[in-house]
């Protein structure tokens, strides 16, 4: 099953100063979303800062989301720690809420085998009735979920897709050739959607989209549609924007884009903090270029 194609976005979790969790925006933010064209909501991730939150804080999220969403596009839920047993529960207690998929990373810190990935996969996958996201982020793990293991996995039942945030368009393409159509493959790196969906992907899993959610979708879009000059011609204008994004860690930058477009206050947990002022100059500026020019 295709869990949905297109621009997901991997939606910030917007704060109080004090480090609560703002509902009213947060709503706010799935609303603004759903306008803009988005195809699915991603919460609760990386992005969503998932794991500076407590497992009741992080379902009461999920919920907030699921109840909100209301079924006009698909959300799919983070539910993947570091270590088996937790991810088990976590995600048991996650599918009571119904949300249409599972998002489940590999572990980080407790690196192990690719064995130890299968057997971890596979017991989180045999405990819900859900389908499920594998999401393969080494620079934030420490390690490469390998083809193979990609391969092995993609025969259980319930693991449908892939989110591949390797950054190394050369993998997706081991992964491609090796799975084939086996998994939907949705990129994790925005600046190679366009090459990734090309590739056969599905879409992406997108930070971008919390800033440019039109513009994603419609890069998306196009590049499902094989109209592959304006694919292209929205890839390379947000390029550098997309490099901006991610020249301090995830969500740093794009929660400070979210405030500079009017749409939440730039708050954080520790040990995120504010970037630095350098860089925030630099985000204005290109979002205020970005907006200057004509088309998508």
């Amino acid at each position: 099953m295709t869990i949905y194609t297109g621009s997901g976005v991997a939606i910030v979790t917007p704060f109080f100063e004090d480090g609560s969790v703002d509902y009213e925006t947060f709503g706010e933010l799935i609303e603004f979303q759903i306008a803009e064209g988005t195809d699915a909501i991603i919460v609760a991730g990386t992005t969503g800062e998932s794991s500076t939150m407590p497992d009741d804080e992080q379902v009461a999220v999920i919920k907030f989301a699921i109840d909100r969403v209301a079924g006009r596009v698909p959300v799919i839920a983070g539910s993947g720690v570091n270590d088996t047993a937790h991810s088990i529960r976590l995600s048991q207690e996650i599918e009571k809420l119904g949300p249409d998929a599972l998002l489940v990373v590999t572990p980080y810190y407790i690196k192990t085998s690719q064995q130890g990935l299968i057997e971890h996969f596979e017991a989180i996958a045999n405990s819900v009735d859900l389908p499920i996201v594998l999401y393969n982020v080494p620079g934030r793990t420490g390690q490469v979920m390998a083809p193979e293991t990609i391969l092995h996995l993609s025969q259980h039942k319930n693991i449908v897709a892939y989110k591949d945030a390797v950054g190394d368009i050369a993998h997706t393409l081991a992964v491609r050739n090796l799975v084939g159509d086996k998994i939907d493959i949705y990129s994790g790196n925005d600046d190679i959607n366009v090459p990734i969906i090309l590739a056969g992907g599905k879409g992406t899993i997108s930070v971008l989209a919390n800033v440019y959610p039109k513009a994603t979708h419609l890069m998306c879009k196009y590049a499902l549609e094989r109209q592959v000059d304006k694919a292209f011609a929205l890839q390379l204008k947000y390029l550098d924007f997309i490099h901006m994004l991610f020249a301090e860690p995830n969500p740093m930058p794009v929660k400070k884009c979210v405030e500079l477009i009017g749409k939440s206050a730039c708050h954080y947990r520790l040990p995120m903090t504010h970037v630095a002022p350098t860089l925030a100059t630099r985000l204005e500026q290109e979002i205020a270029r970005l907006n200057s020019l004509q088309g998508e």
